[in-house]
């Protein structure tokens, strides 16, 4: 199993936003290892091309689900009579 390679320090430079910005060429040599980081300690990284951010790798925060029975309680209506006919004027019964 081989080493994985480290972030070189010259090119890490702490953003003002809060996450560590690093080059593509950075990233993209230790991708792997900083997701990890990213998962176990919460820590942001921005990387950047060319000076300028184009992505963020931040941890994924999974959206709270709401059960599957259940989830429709209240939104159907209640017939007393489901099969007496209904009030109205339709095509059929026109003369």
């Amino acid at each position: 199993m081989g080493r994985t390679p480290r972030v070189p320090p010259t090119r890490r430079v702490r953003a003002p936003a809060g996450g560590t910005r690093l080059t593509a060429a950075a990233f993209k040599a230790t991708c792997l290892k900083l997701m990890d980081r990213v998962r176990e300690t919460g820590v942001e990284y921005i990387v950047t091309k060319h000076g300028k951010p184009v992505a963020r790798l931040v941890p994924y925060e999974a959206p709270d689900r709401k059960p599957m029975f259940g989830s429709m309680k209240g939104t159907v209506l209640k017939y007393e009579r489901p099969f007496d006919p209904i009030d109205g004027d339709y095509d059929i019964t026109r003369d």
